[in-house]
């Protein structure tokens, strides 16, 4: 069972959320809160598999959210959601450790479908937002930087995939090679980028200008 913890000042919305969740039958909603005020706290007891965070909330907002989320429940995977397509602040909160942004305006369907892919190692992203994510730093540099990580040609079309939002079994089928490739080449790409999550590989390669 997927427990899934909720963080929105919307009362409203957080009540929409519950119902969809409990029509899902892996899925439990664990709780949900209207900012991230008493965040530790309250997830001591029951840390989640997965929060579904909104941004702009008072008290501690959803970035600053994120960060005390990697800091004391490293395990739990964070899926973005707002209503806004803010080019700083989508990549404020994959610096920050977001696996997924999705928009609230995205079909129930694809908000499900992000949670498994989450789930499942994947980095869910509603399809504006990765164009987004992706045209971030295209106009800072036109060099490609994969060189400068000794990245192969096989780890950069797979950090490209990453990027792109694919999970680990999505970049297989595309590629035409095993998932267990495909981890092999993820843990490589971690090690020459130093990091540890695909959200931090999927920062780090844009900050970088790698793909």
């Amino acid at each position: 069972m997927i427990k899934i913890v909720i963080f929105d000042d919307h009362q409203a919305r957080r009540d929409a959320l519950k119902l969809l969740i409990s029509l899902q039958p892996e899925m439990t909603c664990i709780a949900d809160f209207e900012d991230c005020t008493n965040l530790v706290k309250n997830l001591k007891n029951n840390p989640p598999d997965v929060a579904l965070m909104d941004i702009n909330m008072p008290g501690i907002d959803g970035i600053e959210g994120v960060k005390l989320l990697n800091e004391y429940f490293p395990s739990t995977y964070i899926i973005m959601q707002t209503v806004f397509e803010d080019d700083e602040k989508i990549f404020d909160c994959l610096k920050a450790g977001a696996h997924g942004y999705i928009l609230k305006k995205a079909s129930n369907e694809k908000l499900i479908e992000g949670i498994k892919e989450v789930i499942n190692g994947g980095a869910p992203m509603t399809p504006s937002i990765a164009t987004r994510v992706l045209n971030y730093f295209s106009k800072k540099s036109v060099k490609n930087n994969s060189e400068l990580f000794d990245l192969s040609r096989r780890e950069t079309d797979i950090l490209k995939e990453l990027v792109n939002g694919l999970s680990h079994k999505m970049i297989a089928a595309k590629l035409f090679i095993s998932v267990f490739t495909v981890n092999n080449h993820i843990k490589n790409i971690y090690q020459k980028l130093q990091v540890h999550s695909v959200s931090e590989a999927v920062a780090t390669a844009i900050q970088k200008n790698i793909v």
